[in-house]
């Protein structure tokens, strides 16, 4: 009779919950229908102020202002200039990290819309046109919706959000630090200790209305690299009075090519070695001293990513000791493997699917670009989605590019997931 009692009233619990869930769901439907224009204008207003990595400073502001009007307890200056605020709810649970980058480009925009940027800023000693050309403004807008939302029904809140707003995704200028890397260096996963952290990512060629995901490896890691080849200056007459660099870096270019399609097991996962810089010379008939180049490396299985370091390190050296000259490498470091903890994105793709569709949650190919939403889920466990915001009828530029273009309509079901994915969190970690 006992155990009836209690399967009885554990059942009764279940019911009672999921109901309250159900109700927290039709809020947040309600509201993000309610607040979509103000997304819209938050991120017109981003758009047309943007601010290179590290120097998200009137962005900061605007972002902190607004969730101090919320009630949030909010910090600034974290890792130089991002925004971290705690929605303390008013039940026990877990802590939910969410995440949304905040930096621009160093693109000069082109497109035709009426908030259009004309900022400029200073880019590695250059001035340069400054551009949300990878939709960073669609993420702060979408996760400022997603405060207020939550916000509104705080006492129903089972645990404490918190909300990271991050500076510097794109790379810290040269000689500084930032992004994730230092948010986490600095402690943004403590105080409280986060358990989980969900972030999500608009796409440029994903139709409105569409999530992408992946379990495991969604994008690569990445690293740059610079490669200083040296030779012996001769007249280009009379090459064998020198040592050529351009002939060198040539071959070590060509070499370097079987790394991937020959060293590589690329059934296992994909990787990719590109060459983007090559500077030396400055007339026709020298051949010059010094020749410089810089390329990326790609991959998305660690192993592989090591072996490529060490095979290029020996095309490079062997490759130069052929012709004479000498040649340093430098493997610059970059950002881990973009990795969706499987058992967290197995728990929460019923709530992708229930807020998008069954048939519009979509598994997708890891993809070769990066993200330094990587260096978190390293340390817990973490969620990395793509939201669609291809306007129909307009082909898509590709993001980091001065005709980058996103459909607004599209952001609202970014709001509606991340909202989503904190509830059904909450309370399936409270069970």
């Amino acid at each position: 009779m006992k155990n009836l009692i209690l399967l009885f009233l554990a059942a009764l619990i279940s019911t009672t919950a999921l109901a309250q869930t159900s109700e927290l769901k039709k809020i947040i439907d309600e509201r993000a229908d309610e607040i979509e224009q103000q997304v819209i204008e938050w991120r017109r207003h981003f758009h047309e102020n943007p601010e290179l990595s590290n120097r998200e400073f009137e962005t900061a502001e605007y972002i902190a202002d607004y969730l101090n009007e919320l009630g949030l307890e909010v910090e600034t200056g974290v890792a130089k200039t991002g925004v971290v605020a705690l929605l303390k709810g008013g039940k026990p649970g877990p802590v939910i990290g969410l995440r949304a980058d905040i930096d621009a480009l160093p693109v000069t925009e082109r497109t035709d819309v009426p908030f259009k940027s004309v900022a400029t800023g200073m880019y590695n000693g250059n001035e340069v046109g400054v551009m949300h050309a990878c939709g960073h403004d669609t993420h702060i807008a979408m996760l400022m919706g997603v405060a207020k939302i939550l916000t509104e029904m705080k006492s129903e809140i089972k645990g404490t959000i918190k909300f990271i707003f991050q500076p510097a995704e794109e790379g810290a200028p040269l000689g500084e630090e930032g992004g994730a890397e230092l948010m986490v260096k600095e402690g943004v996963l403590s105080n409280p200790d986060v358990d989980v952290i969900f972030g999500l990512h608009i796409s440029d060629d994903t139709p409105v209305g569409i999530i992408e995901y992946r379990s495991e490896g969604i994008m690569a890691s990445v690293n740059s690299f610079s490669l200083e080849i040296n030779g012996k200056q001769a007249h280009g007459s009379a090459p064998w009075n020198g040592i050529d660099p351009i002939v060198t870096a040539a071959q070590i270019i060509n070499n370097a090519q079987t790394i991937v399609s020959r060293s590589m097991p690329l059934t296992k996962q994909a990787a990719v070695v590109t060459f983007g810089v090559i500077e030396g010379g400055v007339r026709h008939n020298i051949i010059p001293e010094r020749v410089q180049l810089e390329g990326t490396i790609r991959a998305l299985d660690e192993d592989m990513r090591q072996l490529i370091f060490k095979r290029l390190e020996t095309i490079v050296q062997n490759t130069a000791e052929s012709n004479g000259a000498t040649a340093t490498l430098t493997i610059h470091k970059g950002y881990p493997i973009t990795f969706n903890d499987p058992e967290l994105t197995a728990m929460m793709v019923p709530t992708l699917e229930e807020v998008a569709g069954k048939d519009n949650a979509v598994i997708i190919d890891a993809i070769t670009g990066a993200e330094d939403f990587s260096f978190f889920q390293k340390e817990i466990p973490g969620l990395y989605f793509f939201v669609g915001g291809k306007a129909p009828g307009r082909e898509a530029a590709g993001h980091h590019t001065p005709d980058f273009y996103i459909d607004e309509s599209g952001m609202k079901l970014g709001v509606r997931a991340m909202s989503n994915l904190v509830v059904d969190y909450m309370n399936s970690a409270g069970m």
